[in-house]
């Protein structure tokens, strides 16, 4: 236990930080606050506590062993939850502060997460919010790298603790002008000859819209792609085409949210790092499901 918490510990921690920086020691070295000649020591140690290579020079920057990058894998959970631990110790004594590290989805990035995030400002100004709005799965990638404490992604990451917070109903958003837009409820082949606005291929909705659409019998004719949900709904107001959207209160004008028949629906998970959070962070989780529920 000695050579754990004396040693062991920040040298598996330099190890981690150097994968997460692709084996450059210079921004590995700043993430953790410590010289570069720290973190080589730290590194060299490991390997002769190990008596294993564990990375080998490339230039400029070095390279990871397959060995390395294993164990980096291996500990990073182990070492989040360590420092999670320490962190609950060390800030109970003052919960009202700390620092929470939150991603979101950039299709979330107006409406209900700002005014959700707003209003936990509002009733706990003494924890700092660092905000990342990015990709889903840059988001889940940010989790399992310790670089995040909390998310909300869609659909829920395997692998990580989550909790899912809302269930999405999707829509058919067609201008008002369409041929269908009086109809209380369609099936979405109704929809095989018309040309379709999505997001790029590596978001959650357009591989879901393209299952669907296939799932009836067509696939679907993508004529632009774009990643805020609220430009594509403005893009169907002006009648280029037709989209498969969650239900929103606030509609763009021109358009109008038609019901499909069967179940298009997705969930969103606030996941976490680690299952045992720091207490600001645990507020922020606590006030994020209070809400949804």
């Amino acid at each position: 236990m000695d050579q754990w918490t004396v040693e062991l510990a920040p040298q598996l921690r330099a190890l981690t930080a150097l994968a997460d920086h692709d084996g450059f020691m210079t921004g590995a070295a700043e993430s953790l606050g410590i010289p570069q000649s720290s973190m080589s020591r730290r590194i060299h140690a490991l390997e002769q506590t190990l008596r294993i290579p564990l990375i080998s020079r490339d230039g400029r920057a070095v390279r990871l062993t397959p060995a390395a990058r294993r164990l980096a894998e291996t500990v990073r959970g182990p070492l989040a939850e360590l420092e999670a631990a320490v962190a609950e110790v060390t800030d109970d004594a003052d919960p009202e502060h700390g620092t929470v590290r939150f991603g979101f989805p950039l299709t979330m990035g107006h409406g209900t997460v700002p005014d959700l995030l707003a209003d936990f400002n509002r009733a706990h100004p003494g924890i700092r919010l660092q905000l990342k709005q990015a990709h889903g799965a840059e988001l889940v990638d940010d989790l399992r790298h310790g670089e995040l404490d909390l998310a909300l992604t869609i659909p829920p990451p395997d692998g990580l603790p989550h909790t899912v917070v809302a269930t999405q109903e999707i829509r058919a958003t067609v201008p008002a002008t369409h041929r269908l837009a009086v109809s209380p409820r369609i099936d979405l082949a109704d929809l095989a000859d018309d040309r379709f606005i999505a997001n790029p291929r590596t978001y959650n909705l357009r591989l879901m819209t393209e299952a669907w659409c296939q799932a009836v019998g067509f696939d679907p004719q993508i004529a632009v792609e774009i990643t805020e949900f609220s430009t594509i709904r403005e893009f169907v107001g002006l009648g280029l085409g037709v989209a498969l959207l969650p239900v929103t209160d606030d509609p763009a004008d021109g358009t109008v949210q038609i019901p499909l028949s069967g179940e298009h629906r997705r969930t969103v998970g606030l996941a976490s790092a680690t299952a045992r959070l720091a207490p600001a962070a645990r507020r922020l989780s606590d006030f994020i499901v209070q809400r949804s529920s």
